[in-house]
């Protein structure tokens, strides 16, 4: 893919870039390392005014960051204008508590013979961060806050499609006062990586991207023997009980499923719904799917916008054909029009069986697939019965019922009433196709330190001890 910017909205390319050459590469590998050494010797005092200041940037800068985003990939206004926000709410956030996730955590000297004993968090270093074109600063901003404010610096790798939103972070945090190297962006293909992360100055590696993605980094990153966190894809279910408030389900799975045009890892995108309330809860969301505004993602009213990329819009396309060709019922949307850009229109999509493809694999656009149930164990079974384990909702009203799916779903996250959203105060991630390790929370600084076990004794003969290693 060309390193470009390219409106989704009418296929216009306005803007392209030439990826850098090695060299540059290089020399920003090394500064780092510079950054590296600078930033760790600095007091999270010091860190955390300059966090601080980036967010005043990204408040005060949120109108023309967000156009240039919704630009880039096609996201509406107002919401890239929410992410600009919300991304600096995540800076204040870790510019608030790094100090405090980051203490050292004491240990019984006794115990172990000592006078004092500690674990103490400690930044690695520079860390590869591969970033996907979704939500292009807050996805990049999970990592990069709290890498800064653990002493880390940060390399970005961006999607080649929203190359000006990943050069407006690669400038943010120098502008806001951090040391140079600190955080930079490359503009590189994918063909780079490998190269980038194989450099041994490089010590980490963090990835929000597909599953295919996900391998590749974790094959290079096991043979260099190097940390990596991963968030990859999603399926998530949306399970309606008889108990739920059903209507306020129908409004919630509306939302979830046509934020940011459906282009959300996080968004529910498998609904399971108990026939007891079966037909109430489709008509209601084949009501509001089909109310959804869907035009010019720069004005104000707009619901939904293009799909980022040509290829997006043609994967959905066909899987809601394939669907379709296997018996499925398409209650709305399912054509998508005539004209320049790449458009699909929320789309419900009934009557579901395994030999489809929509059955199971995670669809990367505003079309929702509705599942029939008999029973709470049905529910379970569809729920879990896909390689991804991201998020996952459930609705109901029964306490016994909600505690159920909170232990027996398989996901990072269980949203009972409520649509899957990140927070900086709660740990972000998946398991089984859907990666591993965890951004956000305390959870998320701590995965790129070095947790080093601290002994300090008086001197004489403490702290021997012949019978174990």
């Amino acid at each position: 893919m060309p390193i470009a910017t390219i409106n989704p909205a009418t296929g216009e390319v306005l803007k392209k870039f030439d990826p850098l050459p090695p060299e540059q590469i290089d020399a920003a590998i090394g500064r780092s390392v510079s950054g590296f050494r600078a930033l760790r010797e600095t007091s999270f005092d010091q860190r955390a005014a300059w966090m601080r200041a980036a967010a005043d940037l990204l408040e005060a800068e949120q109108d023309d960051v967000g156009r240039l985003m919704t630009l880039e990939m096609g996201k509406t206004l107002t919401a890239a204008k929410a992410e600009v926000v919300k991304c600096a709410k995540a800076c204040r956030f870790y510019a608030d508590n790094a100090e405090g996730f980051l203490a050292d955590e004491p240990a019984d000297a006794d115990a172990v013979g000592a006078l004092r004993a500690y674990a103490r968090y400690q930044p690695l270093g520079p860390v590869l961060a591969v970033m996907p074109w979704n939500f292009p600063l807050w996805q990049a901003m999970r990592f990069a806050a709290p890498a800064l404010m653990a002493g880390n610096t940060g390399l970005l790798k961006h999607a080649s499609n929203v190359p000006q939103t990943a050069l407006y972070l690669g400038e943010l945090f120098a502008r806001a006062g951090f040391p140079e190297g600190a955080f930079q962006t490359l503009l590189v293909g994918s063909d780079a990586v490998e190269h980038i992360l194989s450099d041994p100055r490089v010590r980490a590696a963090t990835l929000t991207g597909s599953e295919n993605a996900g391998r590749s980094i974790a094959a290079v990153a096991g043979r260099e023997l190097k940390k990596t966190v991963l968030e990859l894809g999603g399926s998530d279910p949306f399970v309606v009980l008889p108990s739920a408030d059903v209507e306020r389900a129908a409004q919630v799975a509306t939302t979830s499923r046509s934020q940011n045009n459906g282009q959300s890892c996080i968004a529910a995108k498998r609904f399971i719904v108990h026939t007891d309330v079966y037909d109430r809860f489709v008509d209601a969301f084949v009501a509001a799917m089909s109310a959804l505004t869907v035009g010019d993602p720069l004005l104000d009213g707009t619901d939904v916008g293009p799909l980022a990329t040509e290829q997006g819009r043609d994967d959905v396309e066909a899987q809601v054909a394939d669907a379709v060709a296997h018996g499925a019922s398409v209650r709305c949307g399912g054509q998508r029009g005539d004209g320049a850009g790449w458009w699909y229109p929320p789309t419900v999509v009934t009557d579901l069986t395994p030999d489809m493809r929509m059955y199971a694999e995670e669809v990367f656009g505003p079309v929702a697939g509705v599942y029939r149930v008999e029973s709470v164990e049905e529910a379970i079974k569809i729920a879990n019965g896909t390689p991804y384990g991201l998020g996952s909702n459930v609705w109901t009203s029964d306490a016994p019922e909600s505690e159920r799916f909170i232990n027996e779903l398989d996901a990072g996250a269980v949203f009972v009433n409520g649509m899957v959203t990140s927070y900086p105060q709660l740990p972000f991630g998946g398991v089984k196709n859907s990666g591993y390790g965890r951004e956000l929370s305390a959870a998320g600084i701590r995965e790129f330190c070095n947790l080093k076990a601290v002994w300090v004794g008086a001197g004489d003969d403490a702290g021997v001890d012949s019978a174990t290693e």
